[in-house]
């Protein structure tokens, strides 16, 4: 699923991120080109809300091993 249009960014690019280790607000706006222009911004929160998820779930798979 597309998280953002402006950027073409998937959810899956999204998750690969924050388990990548790309989880502040400013390393993720830098790595998907979010401050460049023509990007409306609309996703920034959803990309970090993701970003939370997908960490917390690779905590999650890391513990129950």
């Amino acid at each position: 699923m597309y998280v953002c249009l402006c950027r073409g960014i998937t959810e899956s690019d999204v998750r690969e991120a924050g388990r990548g280790g790309c989880v502040m607000p400013c390393q993720l706006k830098a790595k998907f080109g979010l401050k460049q222009s023509g990007s409306c911004g609309r996703c920034a929160k959803n990309i970090h809300e993701l970003v939370e998820l997908a960490v917390q779930g690779a905590s999650t798979s890391t513990v129950e091993r």
